[in-house]
């Protein structure tokens, strides 16, 4: 869906880096889309809004952990703002009209949600959730909701770069090589054919 871009941003003067943390359904597409956005330096799978003790993907798969599939998406602002990789989480990365749900996965785990890391992430995304349901432009009320920000815990070597490591697999030809597309049709100018993988990165 074409929708506006954010009327308000960050103002990330003199920034080289920074981190923006996103619940969207499934952290597959959400990973995938975000590791192909130019100006991400990193995009990692895993787990927000629980404890520490159970941010497994089993555990977050029962739905009672508090915890949402989340994605931690490291920038660079003087390529690309926090508002620009807002405009595409609600364009392409997910459906933010679902409560509690994207797609055919059900629970809370799969919510739709921003975990801004200060103030001023949570009055830009307020403000642009506001603006975007002014429009009228989606089929129901925005549902994404704001949650502070206690921890991001990554997920399972396995669950890293799965899009790209498994393109055919049939949940991904489905529900997330669609965001791919729709991410180079919609951005063309933010898209990058190579996406920059975990698996590329130096152990820390």
């Amino acid at each position: 869906m074409v929708i506006p871009a954010p009327a308000l941003d960050l103002d990330e003067t003199g920034n080289t880096t920074a981190t923006a943390v996103f619940a969207g359904g499934c952290f597959w597409g959400v990973q995938g889309v975000f590791q192909r956005v130019k100006g991400v330096t990193n995009a990692v799978s895993g787990y927000s809004g629980g404890e520490a003790a159970t941010a497994t993907y089993d555990r977050t798969n029962r739905g009672d952990t508090g915890h949402a599939e989340t994605v931690e998406i490291t920038y660079d602002p003087q390529i690309v703002s926090f508002g620009e990789l807002m405009h595409i989480y609600f364009s392409v990365a997910h459906n933010p009209t679902q409560l509690n749900y994207q797609g055919p996965d059900r629970g809370t785990q799969y919510r739709s949600t921003i975990f801004p890391l200060n103030e001023d992430q949570r009055r830009v995304a307020q403000a642009y959730i506001e603006q975007l349901d002014a429009t009228g432009l989606f089929e129901g009320p925005i549902v994404t909701t704001l949650e502070p920000f206690k921890a991001f815990y990554p997920a399972e070597q396995y669950h890293q770069d799965f899009l790209t490591l498994n393109p055919d697999w049939p949940y991904i030809v489905v529900h997330d090589l669609p965001k791919i597309a729709a991410l180079e049709e919609i951005f063309p100018d933010k898209f990058r054919a190579e996406p920059v993988l975990v698996g590329m990165l130096p152990a820390s």
